[in-house]
């Protein structure tokens, strides 16, 4: 094939699985001249090839499991060069160069599974080296030299070599993570070397001859230590060191000589992995059982029988995996059984009789093994029952007992809640309760009357709305319902959903997406629908919708223009109406949304059938394997047949099976069924099915293959043949540069849903490479593709009947399929989103919904202290070098005055770039003899320097629109990424959902104010008060400085105020009055008084009140008269907001922070708020029938697990709806509004 010119801009290549042996490697790979990493993993290279050399940029470079032997040549003229791969090859001290280790860039460097004698020479000389592994060689020793300047290593692997000591210079590696020392004969010494590596992970010390004696006893000073394997050694108990390791998660001490196991295990709080096997254990302590958080027990081939397992291990409430095969057992605790987690329980070879019967009711259960119990019987398995709370409830089990159990807790009683019978307690009950109901009969009376009243005037208004109803015109349209249509395959979920143009093409049917770049251009022969996003005055998003018309454009492509904008107004619930625009007669509206509008020739191909005869290959397939057919392609000539394979030759409207003498009479029935496959899905039934048998073929058979000839006789051609594995690819397309990586295969198949519909794949199967393009796809993307797939077909070598084919999401044909899985084109269904369909599924086969309840089980957050929050404050600001400050004025960001700072507005973005030092870790030397620094010593300290890290704070107010964010991701983000690179972070904050290190950098003077920054006050507001709350929640450092609507009722006794009353006129100002509650905290006051005189200044009169001592005008002239307010806030201590969704595919509550705010009440979901008295339900008007019964239930079960728990604190249960919330629970949120009005609102 003609060569593309893409090959400069590929930036990556993964050539892996392919045969280049005997210099058969690709000498296109030379011109890719960009070329960033390429991995060239089990390819058969026996030598390095030459191309290499031609890469100049080349950062990565993966050449595992070849035959190399050495890598002498060009490798060290790559400058770039930063990783280089070379395990499971056979290379030798004598195949390495010693300049690649010159390489100032060579950051990893891995030649393990190789046959290196010893450390290769000048290996120290890598100083920016960060990963070193050499496992898997003949390595005898390390030389002293190799830690003197390899400082900064974080990863070291010498297992499986015959090393018999440390070089005491690894004590250097004060940055080292992880260091693997499996099997190796070392010395029994103690490592000492290995204490003073402070920032060690991961630690393995497997098969090193370690015992009691030679572990070093300050292994406990390594705090950060996690992982640790001293597997296959001769330790006879666990080292003291090992329980003092606090963040340990993973440990293996098996195959030792361990009898018994200290209590002290419960020190292991955050471990996950225990692995005890092929040990001398009788018991198991009763302390292992408050490790909460460890997933896996392994104790294997141990002496344990029924009692060594303690009964109280059900209190392991994250135990998944229990495996005790080999032991003593004949019996084994019901608490097993009730682990909430357990799913993989192996019990094989020991002596067990019987299983507890709880073993039926272990839902998660995947694995039981009980093989080899000669005298076991399962228990009988229990009558099934109604399960939880029945289909109304989708078989869900509320019972509060059963919840703790899920969220792995232990179900308890109250005392309260079952109260001892007391025969006098109950006669003075019923006295007290006989005065009061006599006390009250004459009330009693006086109340029926009144509801008697109230009852008769609403029946009275009732019959009058009816009648008014009656009256009223209905219109026919009225009667009628939408239907629910699902365009999702269409359109993607966030359409339209920001102020901005988007432009479909129509191709195939189907509206596909262009590009931001290709906007204004449009071709002759096709069709385009437009979407106009914009805001209206009230911050509405309002839509305007355009089909685009060309002047060559195809019948089918103007209809489907044309529906599917009426399609997109249906989807967005839009008031407006579809616009047709033709070309050269568009409309002047239509043409200010790009500008500049071209037109190009030429477009996409229809989607109808056309009646042209297509051009058609014949091909000749090879069909091989039993379960999964194999169809290899093979020359079209009598040469390629084979008497032990069966052959499908597809001639488009005959498709001829012919069977070898020798072939399998199990690939005889697949080849056939893929044959009627065809037929019926790409050939509409119309070909013919010919099967034939060897010496019985027919003469349109052999004419196809060039010919009868009698002397002919199909004999072995092919000796071992192994069909090529496929190789899928994904195109990927960036600013200026190509990649083409492989994908990786769940669990190593190829199935349908390794394909994305929004991206474009290449499928090499040798003979054949297939371009499989997404409906979603972008254009550029799919002539990259073709392009690419040109150039992998030339390059490597293939048979001569390699074709490239382009296959489109949908019209796959059969031979594609068969290159995947389980190929299904039927669609999932999920009835999590609708009550209607969970009930049917329910029904069907009565299975119980998976649940989540485990956060309203845990006990509230506490709050922070000042000490805390003081701490972090200054931490994180010592870091803190240099911070720039943005807002958005007149569509663009310009700088933000310096007196300004601290200052927000609800309608306006900001931007802030935070400059941070990242400090190194300088390793403290001896002094020497004389107390002077060495030379070394001092150039090693100058060389030390700190990292610098740039972080792009985002602010978003609650009442500004998205276009901010447009605007600072297509200005500031792109030119902060081109000065800082990697180094640069960016994160998108929004009003009160700031976090902690943000709020930092404020000290305490944090200010929000309504409106836009520089808005023109509207005539008569200008003498309109402002009134602000200051308030944190949970800890000093959320302290913000609300604007609030001036009431009275958002008084409470332990906030502080601020109250602005402006006058009219030039002198001064207005009066600020600084109201400090009775209870407030002295801190919290003293920012307030400060935060008063920092928004108005000198023009303005201050006054500092304390309560009580209010003037008459603090109440009328702003507040709106004196009125009751709230005088404490015990609700603070209780508040506490949760989340019920089903997002997780599964009915799920989670908690928010205590620093919660109003935008965190998502309209698709159902909150629960407890007050510390009251326990409201808030229903948002999207979320679906299964949210709101679940969650009902869910609040049912937390008051429930509350009175047990809170016996003095009984709680109510109110459901509210958005819009409505009552004022208790209205105090709780700090700032609160309006609500935001959405899109969503107007469908």
């Amino acid at each position: 094939m003609a060569a593309t010119g893409v090959l400069p801009f590929v930036r990556g290549v993964d050539l892996s699985q392919n045969n280049f042996k005997d210099d058969e490697f690709p000498k296109h790979v030379a011109d890719m001249s960009g070329l960033r990493w390429l991995r060239i993993n089990k390819t058969n290279l026996d030598m390095l090839p030459d191309e290499l050399s031609h890469l100049s940029k080349l950062e990565h470079l993966h050449m595992s499991r070849n035959n190399l032997i050495q890598i002498h040549g060009d490798l060290p003229t790559l400058s770039c060069l930063r990783t280089l791969n070379l395990r499971h090859n056979k290379i030798r001290n004598s195949g390495i160069p010693n300049d690649v280790f010159n390489l100032e860039e060579i950051s990893v460097v891995d030649i393990s599974y190789n046959q290196l004698s010893a450390v290769p020479e000048e290996c120290e000389k890598a100083k920016s080296l960060l990963v070193l592994n050499l496992s898997h060689n003949n390595i005898p020793s390390i030389p002293n030299q190799l830690f003197i300047n390899l400082t900064d290593l974080i990863y070291i692997n010498l297992s499986d070599n015959e090393l018999e000591s440390l070089p005491p210079q690894m004590r250097r590696l004060t940055n080292l993570q992880t260091l693997i020392l499996n099997n190796n004969p070392i010395l029994h010494v103690q490592l000492r070397q290995i204490t003073t590596m402070s920032q060690l992970h991961t630690l393995h010390i497997r098969n090193t001859q370690r015992n009691y004696n030679n572990i070093p006893p300050q292994l406990d000073m390594l705090t950060c230590l996690a992982d640790v394997d001293v597997s296959h050694n001769e330790l006879p108990k666990v080292p003291e060191a090992f329980y003092r390791l606090p963040s340990l998660k993973r440990l293996n001490l098996s195959s030792n000589c361990i009898k018994d196991l200290s209590s002290s295990v419960d020190c292991w709080v955050n471990l996950e992995m225990l692995n005890l096997s092929r040990n001398k254990l009788s018991s198991l302590p009763v302390a292992i059982c408050r490790l909460t958080s460890l997933k896996k027990l392994y104790v294997n081939s141990n002496e344990l029988d029924f009692d060594g397992i303690p009964p109280s291990i059900g209190k392991m409430s994250s135990l998944e995996q229990f495996l005790a095969a080999s032991n003593k057992l004949e019996l084994i605790p019901e608490g097993l059984c009730r682990c909430p987690k357990i799913k993989r329980l192996v019990l094989n070879s020991n002596c067990l009789v019987t299983l507890p019967e709880a073993i039926h009711l272990i839902t998660d259960l995947e694995v039981l093994d009980v093989r080899n119990n000669p005298n076991l019987v399962m228990p009988p398995k229990p009558r099934p029952q109604q399960k939880g709370s029945g289909q109304e409830f989708y078989n869900i089990d509320f019972s509060l007992n059963h919840q703790l159990r899920l969220a792995g807790a232990v179900p308890t009683t109250s005392t309260s809640a079952t109260p001892t019978k007391d025969p006098i307690a109950r006669k003075m009950r019923l006295r007290r309760r006989r005065q009061e109901s006599e006390a009250d009969k004459d009330q009693t009376k006086v109340l029926k009357g009144m509801s008697d009243l109230a009852e008769k005037k609403n029946k009275g208004l009732t019959r009058m709305e009816s009648e008014v109803q009656e009256v009223g015109h209905k219109s026919w349209l009225d009667n009628l319902e939408k239907p629910q249509l699902d365009y999702s395959d269409i359109f993607s979920s966030d359409v339209g959903q920001l102020p901005c143009v988007e432009v479909w093409q129509i191709e195939n049917f189907v509206p596909i997406e262009v590009e931001e770049t290709l906007h204004g251009k449009f071709y002759e022969a096709d069709c385009y629908i437009v979407l106009n996003t914009t805001l209206d005055d009230s911050e509405n998003l309002f839509w305007q919708i355009y089909y685009w018309i060309g002047s060559e454009a195809t019948l089918d492509k103007k209809a489907s223009s044309a529906i599917h904008a009426v399609n997109l107004r249906n989807l967005l619930g839009a008031q407006t109406r579809t616009i047709r625009e033709e070309m050269g007669d568009e409309s002047e509206e239509f043409m200010e949304l790009f500008g500049d509008v071209a037109y190009i020739e030429g477009g996409t191909l229809s989607g109808f059938y056309t009646v042209e005869d297509i051009s058609f290959t014949v091909r000749l397939y090879r069909a091989s394997g039993t379960q999964n057919i194999h169809l290899e392609p093979v020359p079209v000539d009598k040469s390629s047949l084979d008497p032990r394979y069966t052959y499908l030759l597809d001639n488009r409207l005959s498709i001829m099976i012919w069977y070898g003498d020798q072939s399998k009479s199990l690939t005889r029935s697949k080849a056939r069924l893929m044959a009627e496959k065809i037929n019926k899905m790409e050939r509409k039934n119309n070909a013919n099915i010919l099967m034939m048998t060897q010496g019985s073929e027919i003469n349109e058979f052999w004419e196809i293959l060039g010919g009868f000839d009698i002397d002919f006789k199909p004999t072995p051609c092919v000796e071992d043949f192994t069909p090529m594995k496929p190789k899928l690819y994904q195109v990927g397309l960036g600013m200026g540069y190509l990649e083409l990586p492989q994908v990786e295969l769940p669990k190593n198949k190829f199935k349908q849903s390794c394909l994305d519909t929004k991206h474009v794949y290449i499928l090499d199967c040798g003979a054949d490479i297939f371009i499989w393009i997404g409906r979603k796809s972008s254009r550029l993307v799919r002539a990259a593709a073709l392009k690419l797939a040109q150039e992998l077909c030339s390059m490597i070598i293939r048979p001569s009947v390699a074709i490239v084919v382009r296959v489109l999401e949908g019209t796959e044909s059969q031979i594609f399929r068969a290159k995947f899985q389980g190929w299904d084109n039927v669609l999932g269904v999920d009835y999590t989103k609708k009550a209607e369909g969970a009930t049917r599924q329910i029904h069907k086969d009565d299975s119980e919904f998976k649940t989540d309840l485990s956060a309203l089980f845990m006990n509230r957050q506490p709050s922070m202290t000042n000490t805390e929050c003081e701490q972090l404050a200054d931490e994180w600001n010592a870091d803190l070098d240099v911070m720039e400050s943005f807002v958005l004025e007149n569509k663009k960001f310009v700088r933000l005055p310096e007196n300004e700072l601290g200052h927000f507005y609800s309608g306006d973005c900001y931007v802030f770039l935070c400059r941070y030092w990242v400090p190194k870790e300088v390793e403290e030397k001896p002094d020497v003899e004389g107390g002077d620094k060495t030379d070394d010593d001092e150039d090693e300290e100058d060389s030390q320097e700190d990292e610098i890290a740039y972080t792009v704070y985002f602010w978003q107010g609650r009442d500004s629109s998205n276009m901010g964010w447009l605007t600072f991701t297509f200005s500031l983000q792109k030119k902060f990424e081109s000065l800082f690179g990697e180094k640069l972070e960016v994160v998108k904050l929004c009003q009160q959902q700031e976090n902690l290190k943000f709020l930092s950098h404020f000290k305490y003077k944090f200010i929000i104010h309504r409106g836009k920054r520089k808005a023109v006050p509207i005539k008569g507001e200008e003498l309109n008060p402002k009134f602000y709350h200051v308030r944190a929640n949970g800890g000093s450092l959320f302290t913000r400085c609300v604007q609030v609507h001036p009431t009275s009722k958002w008084l409470n006794s332990e906030f502080c105020y601020i109250l602005m009353v402006p006058f009219n006129s030039e002198d001064m100002k207005g009066i600020v009055y600084t109201w400090i509650g009775d209870t407030c905290d002295g801190e919290v006051s003293r920012m307030a008084e400060e935060m008063a005189y920092d928004m108005f200044g000198e023009h303005y009169s201050h006054q500092l009140l304390t309560e009580g001592e209010e003037p008459e005008n603090f109440w009328w002239v702003a507040l709106g008269g004196k009125r009751p307010y709230d005088k404490e806030t015990d609700y603070m201590e209780h508040v506490r907001l949760f989340r019920c969704s089903n997002d997780k595919g599964f009915f799920t509550v989670s908690e928010k922070c205590s620093d919660f705010c109003q935008d965190d009440l998502a309209d698709d979901d159902v909150m629960i708020l407890d007050t510390g008295h009251e326990v409201y339900q808030w229903v948002g008007p999207l979320c679906s029938d299964t949210e709101v019964k679940l969650a009902f239930k869910s609040a049912q079960v937390y008051i429930q697990h509350l009175r047990i728990k809170q016996p003095d604190a009984p709680r109510k249960l109110a459901i509210i709806k958005k819009g409505r919330e009552p004022w208790k629970f209205i105090r709780c949120f700090h700032g609160w509004g309006k609500f935001k009005t959405h899109a969503a609102s107007n469908i």
